[in-house]
């Protein structure tokens, strides 16, 4: 088995990103005007606003991505979550997503939230396995088809008196 390396986005990447993401979002049908956005620019819509994208490499081949980027006071949203198909099983979300926790912890974020739908059973396990909880989706969803908030907090977690 290759060893993945996990990295950050690079413009070589562009096109890649939007592959992979594209591919997702039209396989369960959930492309809306504002992926298209996200899509053609990368990184003005997750990097030069205070975010970031990682990739999954598979030498210089990227076969994951995942982005980060500041939402509110002290609150980053997980966005862009895919892995290709003949690496799925293998860790490599649970990776990103958790580069993209660190990089919200590193910058004094409070929570991690994000959008998702119910269609991607998948990847709301995986969620549900790193301790995000279920939230009431917002009424400024700027998805139509987000219909499952979830959210993680980062503050740290006082001791149980014994």
């Amino acid at each position: 088995m290759k060893l993945i390396e996990i990295s950050v986005f690079r413009p070589e990447h562009a096109s890649r990103f939007t592959e992979l993401n594209r591919r997702w979002l039209d396989e369960y049908n959930l492309m809306e005007p504002s992926e298209e956005g996200q899509l053609a620019d990368p990184q003005a819509h997750f990097v030069d606003c205070g975010g970031q994208i990682f990739v999954a490499l598979d030498g210089d081949h990227v076969i994951g991505t995942s982005a980060v980027v500041p939402h509110g006071f002290e609150e980053f949203e997980l966005a862009k979550l895919t892995v290709s198909s003949e690496f799925r099983g293998q860790g490599v979300a649970r990776r990103l997503v958790g580069r993209c926790i660190a990089y919200a912890r590193e910058r004094g974020a409070r929570r991690v939230v994000l959008l998702s739908n119910s269609q991607l059973q998948a990847a709301l396990r995986l969620y549900e396995s790193l301790g995000f909880t279920y939230c009431a989706v917002p009424e400024s969803a700027q998805y139509e088809s987000a219909d499952v908030c979830m959210e993680l907090s980062l503050q740290p977690t006082e001791p149980a008196d014994a």
